[in-house]
């Protein structure tokens, strides 16, 4: 592969490898997740898309205070 070949496949392999992540969200990790939708906000093809990257990441975001404390707790349950 040349490198005219390499720089023209990146984008369009690094766009499928994040829609695939976000396709299969519940079988990835967050930072997987957190890293996919940087990749589609920025390069997404259309803005449905970016927004859609962008809420994600914000309900990843949100949800991660809960399990750092519930790591820190013991993953105890208070009353």
């Amino acid at each position: 592969m040349s490198p005219a070949d390499f720089s023209s496949a990146w984008p369009t392999e690094r766009l499928a490898e994040a829609r695939a992540v976000l396709a299969d969200v519940a079988h990835h990790s967050d930072p997987l997740i957190r890293l996919a939708c940087d990749v589609l906000i920025r390069h997404g093809e259309t803005a449905d898309e970016r927004e859609a990257a962008q809420r994600l990441l914000v309900v990843v975001d949100a949800r991660r205070p809960v399990q750092r404390a519930q790591r820190e707790d013991g993953g105890r349950v208070h009353s």
